[in-house]
């Protein structure tokens, strides 16, 4: 079983320690694994000692916000060298918007009629690595757990049995929070060329993550970012059905990019993604035959 796509509490929207992740994907029998957390690289060096410890190989891995044609896109990082100041920079340039974003997303919540305070996103941040960055995700875990909104139709959908609850903290996110919706706050992400030109500089390798999100409708695009110099594409994903599988990966061979497969595991913003459920249809030795060794 492998898994190159799953997210640590050093993501903003992740939530288990680095140790704890490696330790369920061993319970799992994970023969290959990779920790990508979000503009962020922390998790990997705890993650790679404990993978080593359990016998599980490991990949140094990140997932990069990054923009292309006005669009966001995520490209994941594989074999980097983390150490790297480069990635420190990404961290620090998402850090250094975090508050002003988040206090946007707070002003629009409570323009749709929730009394939200500051003073209550910052107690739940309190304890987390993105203390000043209140994500959707986290705004969704306030708004379903205050009582006196457990009526309220707007959050109907996100609730137990409703058509939005199988993940409601990502749900009410995509929903209300990600770009061109009622709460969205604009950051500033570095342009897709620059992230992957940043990911060879570092000896990796850059991989277009579920595409069958990011490009979905927009499919003519990835003429364009396949001329950028991507090295792969995450066509096996849990987002994915089938058929959307199979078209990455047709699409992907076409380039010749290698493909990859990733749950996009974070905990409980997103109940119903388990580690190593991916979609993927291929063996794990046809899998990693056609993708970089990366020194495992």
């Amino acid at each position: 079983m492998l898994d190159l796509h799953m997210h640590s509490r050093f993501s903003e929207d992740g939530e288990l320690d680095p140790e704890i992740l490696v330790g369920r994907c061993a319970a799992l029998g994970m023969s290959l694994m990779s920790v990508t957390d979000h503009n962020c690289v922390k998790a990997n060096a705890p993650a790679a000692r404990a993978a080593r410890s359990l016998g599980i190989a490991y990949i140094p891995g990140t997932e990069i916000d990054c923009v292309y044609e006005g669009n966001g896109f995520h490209v994941l990082g594989y074999g980097i060298d983390y150490q790297s100041s480069d990635f420190e920079k990404i961290e620090k340039d998402v850090r250094d918007q975090g508050l002003s974003a988040s206090l946007r997303r707070l002003e629009k919540t409570q323009r749709m009629g929730f009394l939200l305070t500051e003073d209550e996103m910052r107690q739940k941040s309190k304890d987390t690595y993105w203390k000043e960055s209140w994500t959707g995700e986290l705004f969704a875990e306030v708004l379903l757990a205050k009582p006196e909104y457990a009526q309220n139709s707007l959050l109907q959908p996100y609730r137990k049995g409703g058509a939005r609850g199988d993940n409601p903290y990502v749900n009410l996110y995509w929903d209300f929070y990600s770009q061109g919706k009622l709460c969205y706050a604009e950051m500033h992400y570095p342009r897709m060329e620059e992230v992957i030109q940043i990911i060879h500089k570092n000896g990796g390798m850059a991989v277009l993550a579920h595409p069958g999100i990011n490009l979905k409708g927009k499919e003519s695009l990835l003429d364009g970012i396949s001329g950028l110099g991507i090295d792969g594409i995450e066509a096996f994903s849990s987002y994915h059905s089938p058929s959307v599988c199979s078209f990455y990966y047709h699409e992907a061979k076409s380039r010749g990019l290698f493909v990859t497969c990733g749950s996009d595991y974070h905990g409980k913003t997103k109940p119903s993604v388990f580690l190593g459920k991916n979609g993927c249809i291929l063996s794990d030795k046809e899998l990693t035959g056609q993708m970089p060794s990366f020194g495992y």
